[in-house]
C-alpha cells in the first residue's frame, strides 16, 4: 500500500495550503461531528457514483477525498478480501474518524487512510484500478497537475469515477438556506467561479477541459439530479436548521456575522427550510455531475 508513516497532522503547504488549512480547522471538525447525518443525507448521491463505478472483486482503488471515509468502507467491502483501499484526505480530523470506523469493523476488508494532498503524494505508479472520489476532487488550486498527478497511479485503462456539484442555483438544499441568510447578512464579494471550492467544476466543459489536459480519455459527463432530506419527523425543521448552519455555503456566512445579524438570518432560514416541509420532512433537490473516464 502507499502508506506513509501514520501522522496526526499535516502542513499547509503548496499550491492547496489555503485548503489544507481550512478543513483541518472549524470545517473538518463540523463536517466530522455531524458525520453520521452527512452519510444519510449524501446517501442517494453516493449510490449514484457508486453504481458508475462498478467496482469488481479484488481491485485496487484509491478514495481522494475520503473524509469521514464512508465511501472508502463501501469500497473495502464492494472490492472484498482480495483487494485494496486507500482513502487519501487532507484532514486530520475527518481522516481520524474514518480510521475509528475501520477499526470498528469486526471482520472484512479494511481500507487503509492516509493524510495527505492527492495532488502531489508520490503514488506508486500504475498502482490503482480506480481513483474514486465522493466531492473531494474540486478543490485542487491546480486541478491538471492535480489530476495528471492522479492518474500516474493508474494503472493502463484504469478507471477515474467522481461526482460533483454543478452551479448552487440548482442545488436547492444549498441555495435555500444562502437566500434566507442574505436578507440579513452581507452578500460576499463576487470570487472566481474557478477557485477551489465546491462549485469549483460546476461547469461541464471546464470539467471535461482539465481533464483531458491531465490525460484521461473517453470522458463521460452525466447529470444526476435527486432530493436530499434535510431531516424529517417531529425534529424536522430544527433538524434541517442544524444542519444547514453548521455544513455548507450557509454556515460560511454565518461564521462570521455579528451576533444580532446571525440571530435573524438563523430565523430567516428557519422560515424558508419551513415553507418547505411536506409530509415527508425537509427535501431539496440536488444537482450534481458524474464523471467517469480512462487512463
Amino acid at each position: 500500500m502507499n502508506q506513509q508513516p501514520d501522522i496526526s497532522s499535516i502542513e499547509p503547504n503548496g499550491p492547496n495550503a489555503d485548503q489544507i488549512d481550512y478543513w483541518n480547522g472549524r470545517a473538518g471538525e463540523q463536517w466530522t461531528i455531524h458525520q453520521d447525518w452527512l452519510d444519510k443525507v449524501l446517501a442517494p448521491l453516493n449510490a449514484a457514483v457508486l453504481q458508475r463505478a462498478q467496482v469488481q472483486a479484488g481491485e485496487t482503488i484509491l478514495d481522494v477525498g475520503c473524509g469521514c471515509g464512508a465511501t472508502s468502507l463501501t469500497l473495502a467491502g464492494q472490492a472484498g478480501p482480495n483487494g485494496s483501499v486507500l482513502g487519501v484526505d487532507i484532514s486530520a480530523p475527518m481522516l481520524a474518524r474514518a480510521r475509528e470506523r475501520a477499526k470498528a469493523i469486526a471482520a472484512g476488508n479494511r481500507p487503509e487512510f492516509l493524510l495527505a494532498d492527492a495532488a502531489s503524494h508520490a503514488f506508486t505508479p500504475a498502482h490503482f484500478d480506480l481513483a474514486f472520489s465522493r466531492f473531494g476532487v474540486m478543490f485542487f488550486a491546480e486541478p491538471e497537475k492535480a489530476f495528471a498527478n492522479i492518474r500516474r497511479g493508474l494503472k493502463k485503462s484504469a478507471r477515474l469515477t467522481f461526482i460533483c456539484w454543478r452551479p448552487i442555483d440548482e442545488n436547492d438544499w444549498m441555495i435555500t438556506p444562502v437566500r434566507a441568510a442574505l436578507t440579513h447578512l452581507p452578500a460576499p464579494e463576487p470570487g472566481d467561479p474557478n477557485a477551489p471550492g465546491p462549485f469549483a467544476f460546476a461547469s461541464q466543459d471546464r470539467t471535461r477541459s482539465i481533464l483531458q489536459q491531465a490525460g484521461f480519455n473517453h470522458i463521460d459527463i452525466t447529470p444526476v439530479d435527486t432530493t436530499v432530506s434535510l431531516g424529517s419527523g417531529a425534529n424536522a425543521i430544527a433538524d434541517a436548521v442544524e444542519f444547514s448552519t453548521n455544513i455548507g455555503p450557509a454556515s460560511r456566512l454565518l461564521a462570521d456575522a455579528e451576533p444580532s445579524a446571525r440571530g435573524r438570518a438563523m430565523d430567516a432560514i428557519r422560515d424558508a427550510l419551513s415553507e418547505r416541509r411536506t409530509d415527508r420532512g425537509i427535501e431539496l433537490a440536488a444537482a450534481c455531475w458524474l464523471v467517469h473516464a480512462l487512463n
